[in-house]
């Protein structure tokens, strides 16, 4: 088993995975220290958590969406469109569920971002630094998985420095 999203589709009998996501991580953790609530979220459940956050948004609450990124072998971040194009999807949903809301400046861009691709993720997707990355090294099958928009319903939310599905 690994952070391969194939490898994860072709075990049988799986009934609880725990897979560290060393960027991913680090930023849930140093926003736990300092948020109410940290949600996970891709391409693959953005509208259900775009779902979520509208249903639990109290007023006068403040969202923040981080596309997160990866990191470079010496530790710098190293952006990621994809995960930009994953906040943009997020923030799509809520700003279409709540226009009254506020967007900020950068979340206007992520938003634009995932507009000028939402129509063709795959390829775009494919094309990216990223998933030119994965195809080259063989996978192929990841690229395609990252692609599968709203596929899932999981609404991973952070408990007790772990996350657990938190559908409404």
């Amino acid at each position: 088993m690994s952070l391969s999203p194939s490898t994860v589709r072709d075990a049988d009998n799986l009934h609880r995975l725990v897979l560290p996501s060393p960027n991913g991580s680090s930023i849930a953790h140093s926003l736990a220290a300092s948020s109410t609530v940290v949600v996970g979220a891709c391409l693959r459940n953005a509208t259900e958590v775009a779902r979520w956050i509208v249903e639990a948004l109290a007023e006068g609450a403040a969202v923040a969406v981080i596309a997160a990124g990866e990191k470079w072998p010496d530790g710098s971040l190293r952006p990621c469109v994809e995960d930009l194009w994953g906040a943009g999807a997020v923030l799509a949903d809520v700003l279409v569920r709540r226009p009254e809301l506020a967007a900020s400046t950068e979340a206007a861009m992520a938003v634009a971002a995932w507009h000028a691709v939402r129509g063709n993720v795959n390829s775009s997707l494919e094309a990216c630094a990223s998933g030119r990355e994965l195809i080259d090294m063989g996978y192929e099958s990841d690229v395609a998985v990252a692609a599968e928009v709203d596929r899932s319903a999981t609404v991973p939310v952070l408990v007790d420095d772990r996350f657990v599905d938190n559908r409404r």
